[in-house]
């Protein structure tokens, strides 16, 4: 067996400030060198990689965009070849385009959630994963593919046609991805992120100048810290062969499963709530 001397490599497309970069802050800690892609703000890009170099970690920042064709597929071979060898990445690109009713969702807007919430996990599965079979079947560690999902992976509602079906499909083709790749010695793990992040890059923006109030309403530990996400992440990556996790979900203590066919009352309409009977003041 040849041996690459090289670091290991942790690849995340869709790095924001949120999930995607404390991901490669927690890899890059634990001796990956960590590669971050995004589509856009290449200043937050280079503030990330900085921050994981004062750190001690080692990293490198690229800009991306995922949705156009042969992207994903140098990116994957670029770093294969300059930089080292890819034992783990992350595809943490979401596809919400917003609550649209059926009448305001044109064919391209629909057709952009599928290419960012599948399309985009089967092409670096593509890419990825010979390299990955080779090292494995050569005695070299096994790969990971860990896919940040949705609660609309498992549960459609109303103005969600985009995304609930990208989201749904991405659930699948994991699964479809575990079932041919497992044996071959691939760990995919879909990873169901059932509530709020603390993310200023998604929902920060999406909320505004409410952020703050957001998050305040939710009380203590109510919504979920992306660098405590970044250790499950850890986790999932570095679990035994013989105990492997394939789907797992996560959600702050106090909220309402996605499963929760029962919930109290409290709970508001969009079906996110407290959880457990109602705090006494």
């Amino acid at each position: 067996m040849m041996t690459d001397s090289r670091k290991p490599v942790f690849l995340v497309i869709g790095a924001g400030a949120g999930i995607g970069g404390s991901a490669a802050a927690r890899f890059a800690a634990g001796g990956y060198h960590a590669v971050l892609a995004r589509r856009s703000d290449a200043e937050g890009l280079a503030r990330m990689t900085r921050a994981i170099e004062a750190a001690g970690g080692s990293a490198t920042g690229t800009l991306l965009n995922a949705a156009e064709d042969g992207s994903i597929e140098e990116l994957v071979a670029r770093t294969e070849a300059d930089i080292g060898p890819i034992r783990a990445a992350l595809y943490n690109l979401g596809a919400q385009i917003g609550n649209r009713a059926l009448e305001q969702t044109p064919h391209r807007i629909f057709e952009l959630g599928w290419r960012l919430g599948t399309f985009g996990v089967f092409r670096l599965a593509h890419a990825l994963f010979p390299h990955m079979v080779e090292r494995a079947r050569d005695g070299g560690p096994h790969g990971t593919l860990l896919v940040t999902s949705a609660t609309a992976a498992v549960r459609g509602n109303a103005g969600q046609h985009s995304h609930a079906a990208a989201m749904g499909g991405r659930r699948m083709l994991c699964q479809t991805l575990n079932a041919e790749f497992a044996p071959k010695g691939i760990h995919v793990a879909h990873v169901i992120v059932d509530g709020p992040v603390d993310a200023p890059d998604t929902l920060g923006k999406l909320l505004g100048d409410r952020f703050d109030a957001f998050k305040q309403g939710k009380g203590s530990d109510g919504i979920i810290d992306p660098a405590a996400l970044a250790e499950t992440y850890w986790h999932l990556a570095h679990q035994p062969r013989n105990c492997w996790s394939h789907e797992v979900d996560v959600r702050p203590w106090t909220d309402v499963p996605w499963w929760n066919d029962n919930p109290d009352p409290q709970i508001d309409s969009k079906g996110k709530g407290f959880a457990g009977p109602p705090v006494q003041p």
